[in-house]
C-alpha cells in the first residue's frame, strides 16, 4: 500500500475477530460476487487513481471502478467480477491495466478499464510463495533461512486469502510487480498469464508490509512500514535494503524525470535522494500530518497529498511548497488529468480541481 485507507485495512485484518471458517466464507463471497452498480458512485470511498491514455480510472471499496472520459467532470461505473476493496491501479498504456486489492486479488483489463478479469487471488498467491519456498529450501546453502521462509509460506496458505496487495508497477504491457502486506511480492513477464514469487529475492527479513513501488530506468524502489526502503539495480529482479532516514512507516514513493527519489509517510516526514537512495535529505514540512500519496505532474514536479487534504509540490530548489488551498478532506490519491486539471480521491469520493483553480507552475 500506501495510504491511510490501506494501513487501516491491514490493521483491521490483523484485529479481525472472525473465525477462519467465517473468514474463508466471506472471502469466497467477495471473490465470486461482481461489484454491484451503485447510485452516486462518485461519492463512494476511493483509494487510487490512474490514467489510461486520456481516460481516468478510479478504484475503491467493494470492487468499485469508475471511468471518466471528460477529465473527471463525469464518471461511469465499469464491470468488475469481484467485490473486494481495490487498493491500487496502474496502466501500462492506454488499454492495458491492472488493479490489486484485498484477498490478494489481481485484476487485468485490455480495454481501458471497461471490463476486468481476475488473474490471481490470495489463494494462488500463497501457493506460489509456498512452491518457491520449497524450491529454495531444496537448493539453499542456508537451510535455517530456507526453513524459516517455508514455515512463513505454510502459514500464508493456512490462513487463507486475507493478505491485501497494496501497490504495483508495470514497465510495459508484459512486465510488472505487485507487493503488499507481510512482504508478499509477485512478478510477471507475460502480462499476468503467469506470476512468480519474489519474496526470496527481496531483502525484507521481518516480512514488513510494502506500501509503495517506484522506478527510474533500471532502478526500482520499495517502501513500507518501519522505514523500510529497498532498491533493485537489475530491473526489479532482486532488491537490497537501503539505509533509511526514518524509522516510521512510508506510504508513498515518487521518482521525478531527473531520477530524484521522493519518499514520504507518517507525521509529515518526507525525504529526497539524488543518489539512487544511497543518501537522503530532509524535506521540511510545516505540519506533522501523514502523507498518503505522491504523483508526478506534467511539468515534472512531484505533488504530495496528506491526510488533512493539504497538497505540497516539490520545487527546483529541492523543497516542498504548499500547493493551493487545503481541500478540507483526507486525500488517498491524486492524478493530473490530460487537460491539466487535478483529480483527487478519498473517503468522500472523487473531486476535480480545474486548471484555473490550481496554482500555475513556477
Amino acid at each position: 500500500m500506501k495510504r491511510l485507507q490501506q494501513l487501516g485495512c491491514v490493521l483491521l485484518a490483523l484485529a479481525s475477530p472472525l473465525s477462519q471458517a467465517q473468514s474463508d466464507l466471506l472471502v469466497g463471497d467477495v471473490l465470486s460476487t461482481s461489484a454491484m452498480p451503485i447510485a452516486q458512485a462518485q461519492q463512494a470511498v476511493f483509494i487510487d487513481l490512474a490514467r489510461a491514455g486520456e481516460r481516468l480510472v478510479a478504484v475503491g471499496e467493494r470492487g468499485l471502478v469508475l471511468l471518466s472520459d471528460d477529465h473527471g467532470q463525469s464518471w461511469r461505473q465499469a464491470r468488475v467480477p469481484v467485490s473486494v476493496s481495490l487498493t491500487a491501479v496502474q496502466f501500462a498504456d492506454a488499454r492495458h491495466g491492472w488493479a490489486v486489492g484485498h484477498a490478494g486479488v489481481i485484476l487485468a483489463t485490455r480495454d481501458a478499464g471497461e471490463t476486468w478479469q481476475v488473474q490471481l487471488s490470495g489463494v494462488q498467491a500463497a501457493q506460489l510463495e509456498l512452491d518457491a519456498a520449497r524450491r529454495e529450501l531444496a537448493d539453499s546453502a542456508d537451510p535455517e533461512a530456507g526453513e524459516a521462509r517455508l514455515q512463513t509460506a505454510e502459514r500464508l496458505v493456512a490462513e487463507g486469502p486475507d493478505k491485501p496487495f497494496l501497490a504495483l508497477a508495470f514497465t510495459d504491457a508484459q512486465h510488472g510487480l505487485v507487493v503488499g502486506a507481510y512482504g508478499i511480492a509477485l512478478a510477471t513477464d507475460d502480462a499476468g498469464a503467469t506470476w512468480h514469487s519474489l519474496v526470496g529475492r527481496i531483502d525484507n527479513p521481518l516480512g514488513l508490509h510494502l506500501y509503495a513501488v517506484a522506478r527510474h530506468g533500471d532502478d526500482w524502489f520499495l517502501a513500507g512500514e518501519q522505514g523500510y526502503l529497498a532498491r533493485s539495480a537489475d530491473a526489479g529482479r532482486s532488491f537490497q535494503m537501503l539505509e533509511s532516514p526514518y524509522a516510521g512507516t512510508f506510504f508513498t514513493l515518487a521518482s521525478g524525470p531527473d531520477g530524484a527519489l521522493l519518499v514520504a509517510g507518517l507525521k509529515g516526514h518526507a525525504f529526497i535522494s539524488h543518489e539512487r537512495g544511497e543518501r537522503f535529505e530532509v524535506l521540511p514540512v510545516p505540519v506533522p500530518v501523514s502523507f498518503n500519496d505522491a504523483s508526478t505532474l506534467q511539468d515534472g514536479r512531484v505533488l504530495l497529498a496528506n491526510q488533512g487534504g493539504m497538497l505540497f509540490r516539490s520545487t527546483p530548489a529541492g523543497a516542498l511548497k504548499p500547493f493551493g488551498k487545503p481541500l478540507g478532506m483526507p486525500v488517498s490519491s491524486l492524478v493530473q488529468a490530460a487537460d491539466g486539471s487535478l483529480i483527487v480521491a478519498g473517503f468522500t469520493g472523487l473531486s476535480r480541481l480545474p486548471l484555473h483553480d490550481t496554482p500555475e507552475a513556477e
